[in-house]
């Protein structure tokens, strides 16, 4: 796919993610996760549906007969134009949205075809970094030896580093490990996916993404970080029979396998569109004034090497 269009697909996708972030945040602290969720979905695929290309979500949350997700195997855009797989989250963190907490975004993420891993919809024990520390972490190693081997490429004391992980009870030894070793912990209600993308911001407190992330977050954040020259490893860890299905459904028999960005992002011809519906780490939140709301997008194409903040005022 010649790199010029791709480039200018990318910039049409932020119109896709900046409506849903709209959509969502008329919901934002009314308690109705799923309405939001809904309303993200419903405002994303209608303007997906007139972006000329040929779109294939690859990895998604929804099932093809679970409405109003946006599922596995939907075809989106027009059928003309470049054919581009995708990994979408219409609405990241529908909780924090229900509730008024922060990091809420609007995510999608793609590449040409067979550019990036399909990774189902079940949890993946993960671990991510920026590019100060690519090639020194390893999912196979201990706790404490990945946070020691990230301060020693960060040039940091280990008391310096800090380690972003989600607040959940299955998350309670890790965060024990982190603290023993003397690292600092931010604990984060929900959003992996600007977890992950903040260890490779220079203005983020965060060094490492560590713990049980989704399956599509985790293709999205590879997809973020081979834009930004970060890393993300990852292996499957099902909770029960029924993520075990799923992952088998999808062709997947290896649990033990380790991910490593090649295996997870196959291309260099990817791309990470997200709007933010409520300030995060990554992106600030939809605002209103009285002119219309004021939404604030990142654009990553990592085949012409660009990331860009883009804030848009819809007037209409």
């Amino acid at each position: 796919m010649p790199k010029q269009s791709n480039q200018n697909l990318v910039l049409e996708f932020v119109r896709v993610t900046e409506q849903a972030a709209i959509a969502a945040a008329a919901w934002i602290g009314k308690g109705e996760r799923k309405l939001a969720d809904k309303a993200a979905t419903d405002a994303m695929r209608e303007a997906f549906n007139s972006v000329e290309f040929k779109g294939l979500v690859i990895s998604g949350e929804g099932k093809k007969d679970e409405a109003p997700q946006l599922y596995e195997g939907e075809a989106l855009g027009t059928g003309d134009g470049p054919e581009i797989d995708l990994a979408i989250d219409p609405l990241e963190c529908t909780d924090s949205v229900a509730n008024g907490r922060p990091n809420a975004t609007t995510v999608i993420a793609g590449g040409s075809r067979g550019s990036f891993a399909q990774m189902p919809d079940i949890y993946v024990n993960s671990i991510a970094v920026g590019p100060q520390a690519k090639g020194a972490i390893d999912i196979d190693a201990s706790i404490a030896d990945n946070v020691k081997a990230v301060a020693k490429a960060s040039n940091k004391p280990v008391e310096e580093i800090s380690v972003v992980i989600l607040d959940r009870e299955r998350h309670e030894s890790m965060i024990k490990e982190i603290r023993d070793v003397g690292a600092r912990v931010y604990l984060i209600s929900d959003g992996t996916i600007a977890g992950a993308v903040a260890t490779a911001m220079k203005d983020s407190p965060i060094d490492i993404l560590m713990g049980l992330c989704g399956g599509v977050e985790t293709a999205q954040s590879a997809i973020a970080l081979k834009c930004l020259g970060g890393e993300i490893q990852g292996r499957l860890a099902p909770k029960d029979e029924k993520q075990k299905k799923i992952a088998q459904e999808s062709g997947i028999a290896d649990f033990d396998k380790k991910y490593t960005m090649d295996d997870l992002v196959l291309s260099d011809n990817v791309m990470f569109v997200a709007s933010g519906v409520i300030d995060g780490p990554m992106l600030k939140g939809v605002a209103f004034d009285e002119k219309g709301p004021i939404v604030r997008s990142i654009v990553m194409h990592n085949a012409s090497k660009t990331v860009r903040f883009i804030e848009s005022r819809q007037t209409g």
